[in-house]
């Protein structure tokens, strides 16, 4: 990378955008801007669509040995390469440094792996004769060049788990990641690009407008996103005009539900855990959690406790659970949320902003709260977890289904036949018993309703980066 200033990676090389237009990144723990990028136009774009349009016979032509030795031995970089990212990581998000090597790194290399080795059992139906003198088959094959947009709050993972089936099943990819956090995903393609073609992985800075030009671009035959629902559905409306695919992983506001049987404490300890990683800055954070009647002030207690003894601090601190929230924006409507709180919400501990320098907010837990409270409908994305209580089981589904999202849950509770008709009730696209967060990259992770559709990880988010061709032969006489 180019020290401070930073630049596109187009066909395999670091080059400058057009125009020379810059914007400032910006170190959220410190508040200071430690960086410029480009903000690339449409010239860059159409560069990037270009390297990628001419990069992608090659790489789909490849055989898929070819393919998963190549990001195999990307993998293995990722791997020896893993504190130059974390500290890119770091500086672009306040992300502690150590909790970013041991949570995020592991499982980004473990999915490029598994793609690598997926690449090679692609399936479809068996050749078989439907049809008298007739043989049909089917070809599973890439979709063409892919569009990718990532978010800021876990720059580095949302880059691999767009890129690895996009690059396993032979796609070529033009990613453009947040404008506050560039650097690991430059860094990365940097890396990818002593195993990969040149084209085959670029990577384009910018804003908005940066991101508009790629999902209005004749090229891409397919468009994925990790974002808020509001650009999850410019992007579906915009894509629909050119019939592209689309493949959208949205907002959430997962429904915490503990039952009256639950562990207080193990709940208490692994709900705070799932509350505030990463700041709250989690589309499957544990931040709406609903508790039986019976147990709700002695579960309430024990949460508030295990947020009082939650250490928020900058990527140095080796104590830290997280650091700060992204950028000023996100820290002014995490405390808009606590300041519009209704008369009846009771603010048990945090609701502050910790310090003057950076974008650190205390660990928060709010009470009182009814179903139609902003802070319970809509997502905070911040260190904020609400406590409700329900009166039975019937009442906690309706609550927990009752939003807009639909991404994940968790059930904390010892009845196993409980547990099995809550799994079925909840609305969600992954739930979670008697723990919350854990991911894995054999099982897919992706939501309904406003969080969006489409499958990351596992065969599931293979199959949304190919297509299906049927092929019959006439074998008659």
């Amino acid at each position: 990378m180019s020290g401070e200033r930073l630049r596109n990676f187009i066909g395999g090389e670091y080059v400058d955008a057009k125009d020379g237009r810059t914007l400032e990144v910006v170190d959220p723990s410190t508040g200071e801007t430690y960086a410029e990028a480009p903000v690339s136009g449409a010239e860059d774009v159409d560069a990037a669509f270009r390297a990628a349009s001419d990069a992608f016979p090659a790489w789909r032509d490849a055989t898929p040995g070819e393919r998963s030795l190549a990001m195999l031995r990307f993998a293995d970089a990722v791997e020896k390469r893993a504190e130059d990212l974390v500290r890119a990581e770091s500086r672009d998000t306040g992300k502690p440094v150590q909790m970013t090597l041991d949570e995020e790194v592991p499982p980004m290399v473990d999915n490029l792996r598994f793609f690598a080795g997926a690449s090679r059992v692609l399936e479809g139906k068996a050749s078989a004769e439907y049809m008298a003198d007739h043989t049909s088959s089917i070809r599973r094959e890439p979709i063409g060049v892919c569009a990718q947009v990532t978010p800021w709050n876990y720059p580095m993972m949302m880059a691999i788990w767009k890129i690895g089936p996009a690059l396993a099943t032979g796609n070529t990819v033009v990613l453009k990641p947040s404008e506050t956090t560039p650097a690991s995903t430059l860094m990365l393609a940097e890396i990818a690009a002593e195993f990969l073609p040149p084209g085959v992985f670029n990577v384009v800075c910018g804003d908005r407008g940066t991101g508009r030009s790629l999902v209005e671009h004749p090229t891409p035959q397919m468009v994925s996103i990790t974002g808020s629902v509001r650009a999850g559905m410019e992007v579906a409306a915009s894509a629909a005009k050119d019939l592209k695919r689309v493949h959208l992983e949205l907002g959430g506001k997962a429904p915490v539900v503990v039952f009256d049987d639950a562990d207080v404490e193990a709940a208490a300890t692994g709900i705070a855990e799932a509350g505030y990683f990463n700041a709250g800055q989690d589309c499957t954070a544990a931040t709406r959690v609903l508790v039986a009647d019976r147990l709700h002030g002695e579960f309430t207690e024990a949460l508030t406790e295990a947020a009082k003894g939650t250490v928020v601090g900058p990527p140095s601190n080796a104590d830290a659970f997280y650091g700060p929230v992204n950028n000023a924006n996100q820290l002014e409507r995490v405390q808009g949320f606590i300041e519009r709180a209704p008369s009846h919400a009771k603010v048990l501990t945090g609701g502050e902003r910790v310090g003057d320098r950076g974008y650190f907010f205390a660990p928060t837990v709010v009470g009182g709260l009814r179903q139609d409270d902003e802070m319970v409908q809509n997502e905070v994305f911040g260190p904020v977890i609400t406590v409700q209580s329900f009166s039975d089981e019937a009442q906690a589904v309706e609550w927990a289904n009752g939003v807009k999202y639909g991404l994940a849950a968790s059930v904390w509770t010892q009845n196993h036949g409980r547990a099995m008709r809550m799994s079925k009730a909840l609305d969600f696209g992954a739930v979670w018993v008697n723990t919350h967060i854990p991911l894995v990259s054999e099982m897919p992770h992706g939501g309904f309703k406003h969080s969006g559709y489409g499958k990351d990880m596992s065969m599931y988010g293979i199959e949304d980066y190919t297509r299906v061709k049927h092929v019959m032969h006439y074998i008659g006489g």
